[in-house]
């Protein structure tokens, strides 16, 4: 068994059925992932559009029922090809970019389901909603025709996690959604003690990530 599935195993026997586990592939190849597919894992996330496209056309050839999530932020000049690719997009954040993606989702004939990103700690270089305009946001998206499922964040990372997966979780309550997308490989456990439905562990399954140029 090789060191990835074991992780693997590890971090689901930790899981549960608590949550689902998107793992995060992101600057790994085809051949670290090919493994973690034969040991029936099926929901991954990616960050980028690019780097997805270059991988996951021919895994999904090999191996059937991949859900793709869309975990990075996305430009609207990339929302066809994030269309195409992704069956989760977990980063909706502005106008712009819901607007883009339900323009694609009409041409293409597709249907995603959307979690709306949220900046709980207010940081200025990161991407999200404020917390002050999630229930507007939220509304707005759904007058777009999107299906809006959940939240998702990224707590500061120096900050002790609990208030942000506390708040995230009263958010979405309070907007009628059930999914949650938060906890890294660092405090997924304390995510799903404040009520996560989807984890993104990266790093804890597949180890070190590889420095990547482009």
């Amino acid at each position: 068994m090789s060191d990835a599935i074991s992780k693997l195993n590890d971090i689901k026997r930790q899981i549960g059925n608590r949550a689902t586990l998107v793992a995060v592939s992101k600057t790994f190849d085809a051949t670290a992932i090919a493994p973690v597919l034969q040991a029936g894992q099926r929901v991954f996330g990616e960050n980028r559009v690019q780097e997805a496209q270059r991988k996951w056309p021919e895994l999904r050839q090999k191996f059937a029922g991949v859900e793709l999530h869309l975990i990075g932020p996305l430009q609207s000049n990339k929302a066809a090809e994030a269309v195409a690719l992704f069956d989760v997009i977990q980063t909706v954040d502005r106008l712009k970019i819901a607007e883009a993606l339900v323009k694609e989702m009409k041409i293409s004939n597709r249907a995603l389901k959307f979690f709306i990103q949220v900046n709980t700690g207010a940081e200025e270089q990161k991407a999200g909603v404020l917390p002050e305009n999630v229930d507007q946001f939220v509304q707005t998206c759904r007058g777009l025709g999107m299906a809006v499922v959940g939240l998702m964040c990224i707590p500061p990372v120096d900050d002790d996690p609990r208030p942000h997966f506390k708040a995230l979780h009263e958010m979405a309550a309070r907007n009628g959604l059930n999914e949650l997308s938060m906890g890294m490989s660092g405090d997924f456990e304390i995510a799903l003690a404040e009520g996560a439905t989807y984890v993104r562990v990266g790093s804890a399954i597949f180890g070190t990530r590889p420095q990547i140029t482009t």
